[in-house]
């Protein structure tokens, strides 16, 4: 702005929160976006909005515009600050040569393609459509090029500039590119479970946009870290988005990450975030995957919504289905413009605007709007708003038609999970020197076992039994033992005076020889031998916490037995183990 270059204005951008109880906050801290509801960016000049992007927890229509008008009020301060500063540097901006109009190839090109051109803007699908021009455009260039050699890419852009032009004006009379109306969505159809072996799939087809969205549970060795220069963090929900070079009928290589499927990505993420069940309750590592097949306009719409499908497909219990759709714009002036819902790649082209909304039916998850003309006045934002929610909701019911809630269970395939609490001070004992115990319970259960800081136990595997029995162990470390409760235990020691027996990791009590049996027992090794499994009841804690367990108290005693003469048989035998 206080350089020599032209420009029309200050752009500034600011960033907008609302918390709960509804009040804005400008540049929020991190602990002030975690409470808040919503955040937004927001880019603006003095006289309005030119580009929108951000996340909400399902808030309205009018609550985000609310949003966005008081992110404009701080735009024109900031503004209003930068043209004060220009004004002080009092540098003069340079002029500017525009480049030389050829009018005697324009009037030729104009001659010979007058009439023609809006044969090309009827509706049909979009290979017909990009094949149709370019044939005409060829047709034209070669019957130009022997007077105008050195002006083939000039012929091509205004040719094609014609093109536009005329669909842009069929558009502003209401008709599209597809003959549709301007607020209609175009046909969706859907497929879950298309793939059987993974844990949940959908396949998203609106118009001449298809997208293969997949759903894959893994634990908490699965999440993703990030080393940043706020240091290490896991991340458990990832989603990727892949725009092959297929999908639009190019047949290139295909070598790293393009920006498209990076923001692309990002936006369907966030939009999907919100419907996400709380780590605690759903304590699955989550990986959504979506491949476009064929695009024609807003795959990371189609993404949004095939990711909702699948999530629902593979049983995560989501808070709602989430469906996304892409908004345009052809605008002469205020007075004079188009909001088109559903958007083709054609009318992205041609527009003046690309508005993604996503959400449930309760209200927004994401935005982004990018413009290509200077300004959008808010009247024109809020037309669009109401048009996106009706599309939205549209979307929504034909979602539902095939799945409109998370299946009862997770699939067959799915790894099972279960968390237990241990106590801080057991975990390592749990995890044993150098990860020993952790590791043979990972050996002995076949499953994943995870520790948190604050003793959180997460055990992973594919055997729900394996699972059961796991889950059963790792309780024991948080085990209260009680007089008069029964528990299933293993001998892990014998003496000449008893068995000891293990109820718990860490909880071993003494069976005492007079407790294993009704009747005299000659030898502890006649009744138990290590490692045998025996139900016992706890029958004392003394006042050194030591447990004296019991296996004879859960048997009947028989009819020949009698307790006064067992005791008299066993007296001096208990003094002596006693001393």
């Amino acid at each position: 702005a206080i350089s020599d270059i032209p420009w029309d204005g200050p752009v500034a951008s600011v960033r907008i929160a609302k918390d709960k109880d509804g009040n804005h906050i400008v540049n929020p801290t991190i602990s002030e976006l975690e409470d808040s509801n919503m955040e937004v960016i927001v880019s603006g000049t003095m006289d309005s909005i030119v580009m929108v992007e951000g996340e909400a927890d399902y808030v309205s229509e009018d609550d985000f515009l609310t949003a966005l008008q008081y992110a404009h009020e701080v735009i024109k301060d900031i503004v209003i600050m930068q043209n004060e500063m220009v004004k002080k540097c009092g540098l003069k901006k340079r002029d500017v040569i525009e480049p030389e109009v050829n009018l005697e190839l324009n009037q030729k090109i104009d001659s010979l393609i007058n009439g023609k051109v809006g044969e090309l803007n009827e509706p049909k699908n979009k290979k017909d459509h990009y094949d149709d021009i370019d044939i005409f455009i060829k047709e034209n260039v070669d019957s130009l090029l022997e007077e105008f050699p050195d002006n083939e890419s000039e012929i091509k852009s205004y040719i094609n500039s014609k093109i536009s032009e005329d669909l842009r004006s069929k558009v502003l009379k209401g008709k599209r590119a597809d003959g549709r109306s301007i607020d209609k969505v175009r046909k969706i159809e859907i497929d879950t479970s298309i793939l059987p072996r993974v844990h949940g799939s959908s396949l998203f087809t609106r118009g001449e946009t298809q997208a293969l969205v997949v759903t894959t549970l893994g634990g908490k060795q699965d999440e993703k870290m990030i080393d940043d220069i706020t240091g290490k963090s896991f991340k458990n929900y990832m989603l990727h988005y892949n725009f092959p070079p297929f999908c639009v009928g190019e047949a290139r290589p295909k070598f790293s990450l393009s920006r498209r499927e990076v923001g692309h990505g990002n936006l369907a993420e966030r939009s999907i975030r919100r419907s996400l069940p709380n780590h605690e309750d759903f304590p699955y590592t989550i990986r959504i995957v979506s491949e476009i097949l064929e695009s024609n306009g807003s795959s990371s719409m189609a993404t949004v919504c095939g990711a909702s499908l699948s999530l629902m497909d593979a049983g995560v219990p989501v808070k709602a289905p989430i469906a996304g759709v892409a908004m345009g714009l052809i605008m002469e002036d205020e007075k004079n413009y188009s909001i088109l819902t559903d958007i083709l790649g054609t009318e992205d082209h041609i527009g003046d605007m690309d508005f993604k909304v996503a959400g449930s039916e309760d209200g927004i998850t994401a935005i982004q709007m990018d413009l290509k003309i200077k300004g959008l006045p808010i009247k024109i934002m809020q037309e669009a708003l109401e048009q996106a929610r009706l599309a939205r909701l549209h979307i929504l019911k034909e979602m539902g038609k095939t799945i409109n809630k998370p299946r009862a269970n997770l699939s067959k395939y799915a790894p099972k999970i279960e968390s237990v609490q241990i106590p801080v001070d057991r975990i390592g004992e749990f995890i044993g020197p150098g990860g020993k115990n952790i590791k043979s319970l990972a050996e002995q259960y076949e499953c994943e076992f995870n520790v948190e800081d604050d003793g959180l136990v997460t055990i992973l595997g594919q055997d729900a039994q394996m699972i059961e029995s796991a889950t059963k162990y790792v309780k024991g470390y948080s085990l209260v033992p009680k007089i008069g409760d029964t528990y299933d235990g293993e001998v892990v020691r014998i003496m000449d005076f008893g068995a000891f027996v293990q109820i718990a990791p860490g909880r071993d009590g003494l069976v005492h020889i007079s407790e294993l049996a009704w009747g005299h027992v000659k030898k502890v090794e006649d009744a138990v031998k290590i490692g045998d499994k025996v139900k016992v009841k706890l029958i004392k804690i003394d006042e050194m916490k030591r447990i004296n367990l019991s296996i004879k108290a859960l048997t009947k005693k028989p009819d020949n037995i009698s307790s006064n003469k067992n005791f008299s048989k066993n007296k001096k035998e208990f003094k002596k183990q006693k001393a």
